[in-house]
């Protein structure tokens, strides 16, 4: 009843442009979300760790809170925890740095 010839069409086949369009914008969306922020917070905590300087009052990763008593070298650092109770830190694993002025929060429940 209805038997005409279809045409098989030729799709036009996409430029090398319309290709990679979507796979640099992926990677300019990864960049400014996860990778900028991520280099500029470790910058900022490398620039922490390297301003240490003796009295300050520390965070480690561990959780414990002390005063500093002496910058051993680039790596280490000497805390004091209590009185008389001195512990080497590597720098590194600082996560707060307060300062000798600043007073510490307390949580008032």
């Amino acid at each position: 009843m209805f038997s005409l010839p279809v045409i098989a069409q030729a799709a036009p086949q996409p430029s090398l442009f319309d290709t990679m369009l979507p796979l640099v914008l992926i990677v300019v969306v990864f960049w400014f979300l996860i990778l900028r922020p991520q280099n500029k917070k470790m910058k900022d905590h490398r620039e922490m760790v390297n301003n240490v300087s003796r009295g300050d009052t520390v965070v480690t990763a561990g959780g414990l809170i002390g005063k500093v008593t002496k910058v051993k070298d680039e790596n280490e650092i000497e805390v004091e925890l209590a009185n008389d109770v001195r512990v080497r830190v590597v720098k590194s694993t600082l996560t707060e740095v307060r300062s000798k002025n600043e007073p510490v929060k307390t949580d008032s429940k």
